[in-house]
């Protein structure tokens, strides 16, 4: 690991600036804990200011390591995105291997799923974010190398002040090929239960589709107000076979979140649930391209902005251009 450190030499952060910074990891600063381990609250001097900066310290007994440790360092060094978290600095001192990111003041996406804090244009304008990321990775410009995060969920969606989103854990993920069509890596499946593609996890296969099929999941979790997985109600039918159950049916009314679906313009619903079902195909070959959902997710906000008066020439642009079966770029 020496070559790789001394080439990120620049962002190493001692372990007393972090010490400090975290008044020596109390409780009190904690404010999250992930498949890495805690995450505190805290402030840096980086680049000539104070900063609020999440921390992040590695905990083995959660099962992730060394090479989860480098690769977020390697990762995020060069995929650089408004919508992918900055890491600012890392610590690897003393067995300690700690990452330093921007603080996300809103944490995560999933605290969100079921509040008021969040109407319908708001969730949009987050899930957009989050495509525009995930595009990124998938669709690098310059770079042979295309990312597979295999994490996707919305506890990995991070929120600023101003609700913007941000796509971040990126321990897991893996390098494949961009000048291709169809990304196949075989892999141990790793991923979130509720999230992880099926296929992927019965055939150990990856490509860029299973990330696909989890942002699916999670567009249906801001649609409905809720996690994919209930812990607290094995009884219930599980979430992705009610959301594609409900499609089918032409029912899905039945499952929106109940705070925002009398808000919802019924064309933004319909271009919402059209591309988020399409990720949600069996067959890896149905399912779009992030370039695609990003353009359906921008067209649901758009309808959505529509007043009133709009509504006729809404209605005769659908009967002209109705909505195309989804194909492979």
């Amino acid at each position: 690991m020496n070559s790789v450190t001394k080439h990120f030499e620049h962002l190493k952060i001692p372990l007393e600036d972090i010490k400090s910074a975290t008044n020596n990891f109390a409780d009190s600063n904690c404010i999250g804990q992930g498949g890495f381990g805690k995450v505190y609250k805290g402030q840096l001097l980086l680049s000539g200011g104070n900063n609020v900066v999440a921390i992040k310290r590695l905990d083995r007994a959660f099962g992730q390591g060394n090479p989860e440790f480098w690769k977020e360092i390697t990762m995020l060094s060069i995929y650089k995105h408004k919508n992918i978290v900055s890491l600012l600095g890392f610590c690897d001192e003393n067995d300690e291997k700690i990452l330093v990111y921007e603080y996300a003041s809103k944490t995560s996406l999933d605290k969100y799923l079921n509040s008021n804090d969040l109407t319908w244009v708001q969730r949009l304008k987050i899930c957009i974010d989050a495509a525009r990321g995930l595009a990124y990775f998938h669709n690098p410009g310059g770079s042979q190398q295309r990312v597979l995060h295999r994490d996707i969920k919305s506890s990995n969606i991070l929120l600023d002040d101003n609700w913007n989103a941000r796509i971040s854990d990126l321990g897991l993920s893996k390098f494949g090929p961009a000048d291709q069509k169809y990304t196949f890596l075989l892999s141990i499946p790793v991923g979130t239960i509720g999230y992880c593609d099926p296929l992927y996890v019965e055939t150990g296969l990856l490509t860029k589709e299973s990330d696909v099929y989890s942002f699916g999941v999670v567009l249906f979790e801001v649609l409905c107000g809720r996690l994919c997985v209930d812990i607290n109600n094995e009884k219930r039918q599980p979430f992705t076979g009610l959301v594609r159950k409900s499609y089918k049916k032409d029912n899905i009314d039945e499952i929106i979140y109940v705070n925002i679906k009398k808000e919802i313009n019924p064309y933004s619903l319909k271009e919402f649930t059209t591309i988020a079902y399409q990720c949600l195909k069996r067959d890896r070959e149905e399912r779009p391209l992030m370039t695609k959902v990003v353009e359906m997710l921008e067209n649901a906000l758009k309808y959505q902005m529509q007043g009133p008066t709009d509504m006729q020439g809404m209605q005769q642009q659908q009967q002209q251009y109705p909505f195309a079966p989804l194909r492979k770029q």
